[in-house]
Parts: C-alpha cells; sequence; structure tokens
C-alpha cells in the first residue's frame, strides 16, 4: 500500500452517489499547488470515499474550502481532452480527510472570532447588570449567620 497526502482547495462541491448495490461513494476534486522554478503549477485530484465514515465533517467543505487528504494513491490515467492534448488523471482513495490550518476565509459567511462592536457593547452592559445585581444580594445577606461562628 502507499501513502499520499494532499492539501488543495475543492474545485467544486462534494458529490454523493449510490453503487447499484447502495453502497455510499463521495467523489471531491481537490486542486493542489506545486511551485517549480519560481512557476506555479496546479494538479487536479479526483478523491475516492467509499462509506459513511466522513458523514459528519462533509456537508462542512464546499467548493473553495481548504482540504487535507490522507489516502492511498491509485494508478494514473492518461486521456487525452478536447484540445488533444494527453493529461494525467491523478486518483485517491481517501483513510482521512481534515481542515487545515492554512485557507482563505468565507466570504460568505459572518462567523468570527472576534465580536463585533455593537455585540462586544451589549456584553458590557449586561456584565456591569449582573455585578450590580450581585452586590445587591451580598449586602441584603450576610455571608454567614451568627450560629455558624465557631465562638
Amino acid at each position: 500500500m502507499n501513502q499520499t497526502t494532499i492539501m488543495g482547495h475543492l474545485g467544486s462541491d462534494p458529490e454523493v452517489r449510490f453503487t447499484s448495490s447502495g453502497q455510499k461513494v463521495t467523489n471531491l476534486r481537490v486542486a493542489a499547488n506545486q511551485r517549480r522554478g519560481g512557476k506555479e503549477e496546479t494538479f487536479w485530484w479526483r478523491v475516492t470515499i467509499w462509506g459513511e465514515q466522513f458523514d459528519k465533517i462533509i456537508p462542512y467543505f464546499k467548493k473553495g474550502s481548504a482540504i487535507i487528504v490522507n489516502g492511498e494513491m491509485l494508478m494514473p490515467e492518461i486521456f487525452t481532452n478536447r484540445d488533444g492534448k494527453p493529461q494525467i488523471s491523478l486518483n485517491l482513495v481517501a483513510y482521512n480527510i481534515s481542515f487545515p490550518p492554512f485557507g482563505r476565509k468565507e466570504e460568505g459567511s459572518q462567523k468570527s472570532y472576534e465580536p463585533s462592536e455593537q455585540t462586544m457593547q451589549k456584553g458590557q452592559g449586561e456584565q456591569q447588570q449582573q455585578q450590580q445585581q450581585q452586590g445587591q444580594q451580598q449586602q441584603e445577606t450576610p455571608a454567614f449567620t451568627e450560629d455558624e461562628i465557631p465562638f
């Protein structure tokens, strides 16, 4: 068995289909860039995922998402494209996929780890109210009763 790891971006949304026997097959198209002599070259991989092993993570991957795939590389296939030029098809059967620490920020999503200024102001106001309420409760009830004093 050979082991291959590729890191890149999805060229399209994951495609899910089923074989005639009912087994689930998910296909990914992954673009991986490589620099050679100052020139950047893109390699396209066809990644096949058999079964339901990654059903929880697949919905989070969309076209353009960064991805890391570990798997077994199949024998490359040579074919002729529409322009009559020979092309190589690289195929990988995945046994592990994950989110990489790199990638571009999703423009369509507003998800951010930093709260907005309005949210921060609202949070500060709520925090001040909670502190005032706690202070009032502490003033109203003593920390201990005379029965709890050991002397």
